[in-house]
């Protein structure tokens, strides 16, 4: 097994993967007691057999700048194969400004060719590459040095047998014409924007029954807060403060310190110093903040009056598309989606591109009464009734 812990070397495996087709990668990374990602091992495979063409690349040992393997990342001749790549391409955007292309995720290829939702990277290993996998070392702490054997060879799995699954796969949607579908799909992890969390906008990830302005007001500003102090210290934002933390904090709007003690739910060190002081200015900034800035909850979509029928019928539909074409029924669309169409909405994802193909433009038919569904033994068949 090579490990690569100088940038020459790393240099040199990437200007022979230059002249290849395709190199497989994968990461190996902490992330439980930081904001973000702690890359601590990167592997490297390349379509040829042997040793030489599989790596690990060490950037916790020695000394190594990465912007060689940043580079081949950027070269448009040679496809990028991840697994599950949004992590990983998070981990590269936040720390090299760079997103790897042209990418293929096998993920998204497989739910596309049939294997299910969220194919796991052990199933595809045992149907297409026909290998077994150790996953012994999937917990393991990647930080700590020295690697074993065994955590070596955990690692280098997942990127040679990553190699007979891309070209199973790439093959497969070649032949079925789908690869402007996987494309389509991967538009969102190639965005940059995808991995960029703007604190003024934070608040959107906070579930709340509560909508009142002046409640949003100030979870907005104290979601604000705990996210800037977590990404400049790079901390987890629960190590800050927790969710419902933040709702009773929003809820009892506390005025001092004394206020902050009788907290139910507050960390013992969110009471005091720095965190006290954002918490206090944050909720006084929500309290004192124009009505008309106020966060406004999207109620667009709560007058749509969902006929519980419709719904059903389009989930007897959508099982029989997703069965014919093949493709994971999650991928065309999600139960939400299902009852936006029901209720009379059109600007939903499962009736644009690929997916109207599949299955968007029945399912409007069926909603106008065009179209009817019957059974026939265990096929449900479509039919027109104009």
């Amino acid at each position: 097994m090579i490990t690569i812990s100088t940038t020459q070397a790393l240099a040199d495996f990437c200007e022979r993967a230059a002249r290849h087709p395709y190199v497989t990668v994968d990461t190996e990374f902490l992330r439980e007691r930081t904001y973000y990602s702690k890359l601590c091992l990167i592997q490297l495979a390349l379509p040829a057999e042997g040793e030489e063409n599989a790596v690990l690349v060490d950037p916790l040992i020695g000394e190594i700048d990465l912007e060689p393997l940043y580079a081949l990342f950027r070269n448009p001749d040679v496809v990028k194969v991840f697994h599950a790549a949004r992590q990983d391409l998070e981990i590269f955007c936040v720390e090299g400004d760079v997103i790897p292309a042209p990418l293929f995720d096998t993920q998204v290829a497989a739910m596309v060719c049939g294997f299910g939702e969220q194919a796991g990277y052990e199933t595809l290993v045992r149907k297409i590459a026909r290998q077994p996998l150790d996953k012994t070392s999937r917990f393991t702490d990647w930080s700590r040095r020295p690697l074993t054997d065994a955590q070596k060879h955990y690692a280098l799995a997942d990127v040679t047998h990553l190699r007979t699954i891309y070209e199973y796969l790439d093959a497969e949607l070649r032949k079925s014409g789908r690869m402007d579908w996987v494309e389509e799909e991967l538009a969102v992890l190639s965005d940059p924007a995808t991995y960029s969390v703007e604190p003024d906008e934070a608040w959107r990830r906070i579930k709340t029954r509560t909508q009142s302005g002046r409640f949003m007001a100030i979870v907005k500003e104290l979601a604000a807060f705990r996210e800037r102090y977590a990404q400049e210290r790079n901390i987890p934002r629960n190590r800050v403060y927790k969710d419902d933390a933040m709702l009773e904090l929003a809820s009892t709007k506390p005025q001092s310190e004394k206020d902050l003690a009788r907290a139910r739910l507050l960390l013992r060190e969110a009471r005091r110093g720095e965190i006290a002081d954002g918490i206090l200015a944050a909720v006084k900034a929500g309290m004192t903040s124009d009505p008309s800035t106020h966060p406004q909850p999207d109620r667009s979509r709560e007058k749509l009056q969902v006929n519980p029928a419709l719904a059903d019928l389009l989930r007897v539909l959508l099982k029989a598309k997703s069965e014919t074409a093949g493709v994971a029924q999650k991928l065309i669309a999600t139960s939400a989606d299902l009852d936006l169409i029901a209720g009379g909405e059109r600007d939903v994802q499962a009736l644009t591109g690929w997916r109207n193909k599949v299955f968007g433009m029945d399912a409007v038919r069926l909603c106008r009464g065009e179209i009817g569904l019957v059974a026939k033994g265990a096929d449900v068949v479509v039919f027109d009734l104009t």
